[in-house]
């Protein structure tokens, strides 16, 4: 019963599972022979190189040719040959006359004998032109005339608000500047009050050197000027606005160069 089954079932397989020890072997060869072949290859094809040799450069050498020798006197003879001042120049024989010309001593006429000048014969004098430049002594040159510069006096004007016909003392001027370039005009807007003294004033167009300008506003804070008034303008405003320009002149002090540092 078993037989049947077993026969039954190996014949409903399509492949038969057996033991594969046969293949086993063969991979096993191959692969032995296949490191045996490379092993061989290995050793048939392997590159050898050559030792490296390193190979001196050949020493110097100097050949000396003796002038007694047959190669010395053979050198000589042609380079006597092979002299180009010997084809150039004229050798005269050795028991021949020489052709220089000899040596004549002369001696020119004008050496002997100095011959005599004329005089040149003076000039035909001519009174009735003058000479322009007479030989005399030259007058000394006379000194340069110096020129007296103009003094332009600083002077401020005031605007047809603030003219009077009353002329107040007015203060000094004196301005000291505080740069070497000439300063513009400079423009002060001030407020006078009931008692003509300026009680305000405000800068509104420089003079260019700030020094000027606040020396001007002192000035002018010091002015007098005596404002006509109505009676509506007294009970309206205490102050009387206008403007004061300063045209500066001439008279101005330049200012004082700072002391040079004498060093030690």
């Amino acid at each position: 019963m078993s037989t049947h089954l077993v026969s039954e079932r190996e014949s409903s397989l399509v492949f038969v599972w057996d033991q594969p020890g046969r293949r086993r072997l063969a991979i096993t060869g191959f692969v032995l022979a296949s490191l045996v072949l490379h092993a061989m290859c290995f050793y048939i094809f392997q590159i050898i190189y050559p030792p490296a040799v390193a190979l001196l450069p050949p020493p110097g050498r100097a050949t000396i040719i003796a002038p007694n020798s047959d190669e010395g006197r053979v050198l000589l003879r042609w380079l006597e040959a092979e002299d180009p001042a010997l084809a150039s120049t004229t050798q005269p024989p050795a028991g021949g006359k020489s052709l220089a010309m000899p040596t004549i001593q002369h001696a020119p006429s004008y050496l002997a004998r100095q011959p005599a000048l004329r005089e040149i014969p003076p000039l035909p004098p001519d009174p009735a032109v003058p000479s322009g430049q007479p030989p005399a002594p030259i007058a000394p040159p006379l000194a340069p005339n110096q020129m007296v510069a103009k003094i332009t006096p600083t002077m401020v004007r005031l605007s047809p608000e603030l003219e009077a016909p009353d002329s107040l003392p007015r203060p000094e001027m004196k301005f000291t500047a505080s740069r070497h370039e000439l300063p513009q005009a400079g423009q002060f807007r001030i407020a006078v009050d009931e008692t003509c003294a300026v009680r305000y004033c405000f800068v509104t167009r420089s003079s260019g050197d700030a020094a000027l300008d606040e020396q001007a506003r002192q000035y002018l804070a010091l002015y007098r000027i005596s404002v006509p008034r109505s009676p509506a303008s007294e009970t309206r405003d205490r102050f009387v606005w206008g403007t004061a320009t300063v045209e500066w002149g001439n008279d101005i002090a330049a200012p004082s160069s700072p002391a040079k540092s004498v060093a030690p």
